[in-house]
């Protein structure tokens, strides 16, 4: 009789339903038996029902560190430890779901580690720059620590990929990155559109729609910049995070924007299906909210660069705008709006081609390879 795999799965952490988080579930919703593992745990009831089928995930030693639900990320000096501290000994197969340091579980010559990677670390890599800025605080004793640190940090990053078997992609985009980083091949699975969630909607409201986490990479602020001359035309910021404080303030005084914080699925559906255009100002790895607006019917506005070339058509689905600056959104929002030619139903149509099936279909076939090479 053939032995069942034990089969872990380990994210990074558990905090809202994000883009990361989407895959997660299918990944749970493909392996319902296995142990779900992560630094920490913070999901609502109602997002620990969507991702985790209702179940807790098994945590680090992060989830009692003090304040750690709302400050976790000041606590990354401890995330290698943390994760090297989950004992996955006797797991046959461990998947991980990667932007930061799932990927470096320990595990041992009869196990198989595959890394679905959403992204090597932005913050030690290509945003380095943006997360470290260069202020007066610059020279500050716990800068110069930091900045030691994040170098210290790099090292472990590229010996802990030596750990993973394979590395699955979420984009062409982010094997381009994986292969500069870690020296690595990997296959590209693009990540799960729930089409169930997302209707077709024809007949468009006058206003427009932005979506993500709210942190600094996302380059919400140009959206709001944008609009803020634009006072004509109204906008919709929909997302949380660490920004959402600074970007109230931002788009206070100007009535046309709203910001309305987290939506719960049925009411972030909504808005993003009546918008006559969603607004895409940053530089994606993949991109799940361009292609969730699409699945409306809603076309893209967006920034060309990363994932979002690959998940949109110029033209069809979309029009780019090629610096990331307010004026650079205002003309793409000119040109779109001179453009009469956008297909509500075709969009939809392009958009369902990213669905869970495809994603459990093509991401099954990887595992099973990797257990044939690995018998």
């Amino acid at each position: 009789m053939e032995k069942k795999l034990k089969v872990a799965i380990v994210h990074d952490w558990f905090t809202v339903d994000g883009g990361a988080e989407k895959v997660c579930r299918e990944i749970i919703n493909m392996y319902p038996s296995a142990d779900i593992f992560s630094l920490i745990d913070f999901l609502s009831d109602t997002d620990r029902a969507t991702i985790l089928n209702g179940k807790k995930s098994n945590t680090s030693i992060i989830q009692k560190f003090p304040f750690a639900k709302k400050y976790y990320r000041y606590y990354l000096p401890w995330f290698p430890y943390a994760i090297e501290q989950i004992d996955l000994t006797h797991y046959d197969l461990i998947i991980s779901s990667s932007y930061a340091v799932a990927k470096g579980v320990l595990t041992h010559s009869n196990q198989i580690h595959v890394c679905y990677c959403h992204s090597p670390m932005r913050y030690l890599w290509d945003l380095y720059f943006s997360y470290i800025p260069k202020t007066k605080w610059s020279n500050f004793p716990l800068a110069y620590f930091m900045r030691h640190y994040i170098s210290k940090l790099r090292q472990w990053d590229v010996i802990s990929s030596n750990r993973v078997d394979t590395f699955v992609a979420n984009s062409e985009n982010i094997a381009k990155r994986i292969k500069k980083v870690y020296r690595r091949d990997s296959i590209v699975v693009y990540p799960p559109l729930f089409t169930d969630k997302f209707k077709l909607v024809t007949q468009k409201e006058d206003y427009y729609v932005s979506a993500s986490r709210l942190v600094p990479y996302k380059k919400v602020e140009l959206a709001i910049q944008a609009f803020k001359k634009l006072p004509g035309k109204r906008l919709k910021v929909i997302g949380d995070g660490p920004e959402l404080v600074k970007l109230k303030q931002l788009a206070k005084g100007s009535k046309n924007i709203e910001i309305l914080g987290y939506l719960e699925q049925a009411d972030f559906s909504r808005v993003l299906g009546n918008a006559k255009a969603f607004i895409n100002s940053s530089y994606e790895d993949f991109g799940i909210a361009p292609v969730e607006a699409q699945a409306c019917g809603t076309p893209v506005i967006a920034y060309a660069k990363g994932g979002v070339l690959e998940t949109t058509l110029e033209n069809k689905t979309a029009i780019y705008f090629y610096e990331q600056t307010p004026e650079a959104i205002i003309k793409a929002i000119d040109q779109f709006e001179l453009t009469n030619l956008w297909a509500p139903e075709a969009i939809h149509k392009y958009a369902t081609s990213f669905n869970n099936e495809r994603f459990a279909r093509e991401f099954t076939k990887v595992i099973n390879q990797c257990l044939k090479d690995h018998s």
